[in-house]
């Protein structure tokens, strides 16, 4: 059988760290088993928010990777305020923890890069693809965004090759994402960005969300939608496990900013911290990843400052046994009702371990439906406390007696290779 070939359009790939590089690595991997040979197309000169070194040796061997250079405003944007680094991973300062300069920023990304700061890689792009597709056979393309950006050079492709196949992969949506209403835009941009929202959800063939709840809202607005989540990659879930835990370990593995700061677990914790001196003398609260300073200096005025276990940044090899090396998982999503579809990537890799999973989010959210098909934890409003308290108390005990049970089931439905063959199913 003939391989076909499939063109991924995608401003995140490794060197480049975090959770949005993994989703078409993995695909690319897997692809070739199913008759799919992946080519990737890439910036030359990227600004990437995180490195991650090692996720250079998970590019398959023999990939095709075609690179262009890309001019970025953001290099001159750092210089003038060290806080923009944030903004190219979508991070933002909130309420009174804004300075001015965050401020304009904000304005100038939102009113003058529409949709973002990597569209000055869209005219130079549509012009070599469009080249490229004439001299070599493409099945289809896939275009991955955030940055949204990449899915014009998907549109114009299809303006200048109405034949082409286009697949637009939402890995977060565009205007409903959670920080989209703190971009302080101007009437005018937020219309631009929802014509431009709709002009791709209607010209591309298939809309790839990452959730149920994105899937169905694309859905609304015109898009042929369809949900093919994030996963787990098995290869990656072996870890060593240490078993010699000598404490009791809720552990919070990657970035963590303003937005989903789930106050109500501090406050849980530290109240358990001083009526229970059992778990006072057994807990640790440990973070791998970069968390906002503004939580820490919480943190710091309070009970919790001395059960800290504070990582940073780690490689995503070590980030893995980090996790395995954990009693209790935490994840946190943005508290309005618009982000109940955000499903983190992390969260599968979470539930390759078999740990026990503490979420906070909004009510019925997606993350809720899989803890809940999975039997891997609890999902709480950012309003929940009580109840929260109650939760770790129990899984304490269960840890105490040495029965914290691993057995999360019908988890293999999230593996990358499933989801690969999700993927080509959808591509034929």
């Amino acid at each position: 059988m003939e391989q076909k070939k499939i063109l991924i359009i995608t401003y995140y790939w490794p060197p480049a760290g975090g959770p949005g590089v993994q989703r078409w690595l993995k695909f690319a991997k897997y692809l070739p088993e199913f008759g799919w040979n992946p080519v990737i197309y890439t910036p030359e000169n990227p600004s990437y928010p995180l490195l991650d070194e090692s996720l250079l040796k998970a590019i398959p061997q023999n990939i095709e990777i075609v690179k262009t250079k890309i001019w970025e405003p953001y290099q001159l944007a750092e210089k003038l305020n060290k806080s923009n680094k944030k903004f190219k991973a979508g991070q933002f300062d909130v309420g009174k923890n804004q300075s001015w300069k965050s401020r304009l920023s904000i304005w100038v990304r939102g009113n003058f890069f529409i949709p973002d700061a990597r569209v000055f890689w869209v005219k130079p792009s549509i012009k070599f693809l469009e080249q490229y597709l004439k001299e070599n056979k493409i099945d289809v393309v896939v275009t991955s965004g955030p940055p949204h950006s990449l899915h014009l050079i998907g549109l114009g492709l299809k303006k200048k090759l109405p034949k082409l196949k286009w697949i637009a992969d939402f890995r977060d949506p565009w205007t409903e994402i959670s920080y989209y209403k703190h971009l302080k835009l101007t009437k005018s941009s937020d219309r631009k960005h929802r014509l431009l929202e709709s002009a791709v959800f209607k010209a591309a063939d298939i809309t790839l969300a990452t959730s149920y709840t994105d899937a169905e809202n694309f859905r609304k607005a015109g898009a042929n939608a369809v949900c093919i989540t994030n996963g787990f990659d098995e290869s990656d879930a072996s870890a060593p496990l240490n078993v010699t835990q000598k404490s009791f370990t809720l552990s919070y593995i990657g970035v963590l900013e303003q937005l989903r700061n789930p106050e109500n677990l501090w406050k849980a914790l530290d109240e358990l911290l001083k009526e229970n001196k059992e778990f006072a003398d057994s807990f640790t609260l440990k973070f791998a990843g970069r968390v906002d300073d503004k939580i820490l200096q919480w943190i710091e005025r309070s009970p919790l400052k001395n059960h800290i276990l504070n990582l940073g940044y780690i490689s995503h090899d070590k980030a893995v046994e980090e996790m395995a090396n954990s009693d209790l998982l935490l994840i946190t999503n943005f508290p309005n009702e618009s982000s109940k579809g955000i499903i983190p990537g992390k969260i599968f890799e979470y539930l390759a371990t078999g740990k026990q999973i503490i979420s906070f989010g909004p009510d019925k959210a997606d993350v809720s439906r899989i803890l809940t098909e999975t039997d891997a934890g609890k999902h709480f409003s950012y309003q929940d406390y009580e109840i929260v308290k109650d939760f770790i108390l129990e899984k304490f005990r269960l840890w105490k007696e040495g029965n914290l049970s691993e057995n999360a089931q019908n988890i293999e439905q999230f593996s990358r290779r499933n989801l690969t063959k999700k993927l080509t199913e959808v591509l034929s």
